[in-house]
């Protein structure tokens, strides 16, 4: 018997959508509470389900912070989206990077679990992410055509700096203002020499 594309895409039965939102629901405040190591099982509780109950719905821990982070990831992809047409494309990178190290800064742990599921095809953290990355892609692109940024700076390694900042910002407790002065540290550094000088 095979499964076609619209059997995979049913929707669910009124309690179990209840039950799926309510378990997105609690995640995302657990999430935010005790970062992205928070309990499976203490969150499947806290939604009034049994741990089976969230396991079908959420097979991995990746499945579900994917699902906690849809609406950011949504936001994150209209942002790229802006940021493409905006004029100046030195001041639009400058911007992502920070909207960026922001959301990576949502949950504790956050940067190392993008990171790791990144290396992961078949994590839905990753599929999830794929707007995220690309958009580094693009409005990189558009900054170094523009002569703004350093032509052997990589998307990789874009992602690279700046999950490490948001890494290094969560653990030292830094305000959005310390953060801030942290990105223009590494976007000066991006800058070719005639452009910093």
């Amino acid at each position: 018997m095979t499964t076609d594309a619209a059997t995979l895409k049913r929707p669910l039965r009124a309690d179990a959508q209840r039950n799926y939102d309510k378990i997105v629901q609690v995640a995302a405040q657990a999430f935010a509470e005790k970062g992205t190591g928070a309990s499976l099982d203490d969150i499947a509780c806290r939604a009034g389900v049994g741990p089976g109950t969230l396991y079908r719905h959420f097979p991995t821990r990746d499945a579900l912070l994917a699902a906690a982070l849809h609406g950011a990831l949504d936001e994150l992809g209209d942002t790229a989206r802006r940021l493409m047409a905006a004029d100046d494309p030195a001041a639009a990178l400058d911007e992502w990077i920070l909207e960026l190290a922001r959301h990576l800064r949502t949950y504790g742990g956050l940067p190392e679990s993008i990171a790791t599921a990144l290396q992961d095809p078949s994590s839905p953290l990753c599929t999830s992410c794929q707007p995220m990355t690309a958009g580094t892609a693009k409005i990189l692109a558009r900054a170094k055509e523009a002569g703004a940024v350093r032509a052997d700076v990589q998307a990789s390694d874009l992602n690279a700096l700046i999950g490490s900042l948001a890494w290094a910002s969560e653990r030292r407790g830094d305000s959005d203002a310390a953060l801030r002065r942290l990105i223009k540290l590494v976007t000066d550094g991006l800058r070719p020499l005639s452009v910093v000088e």
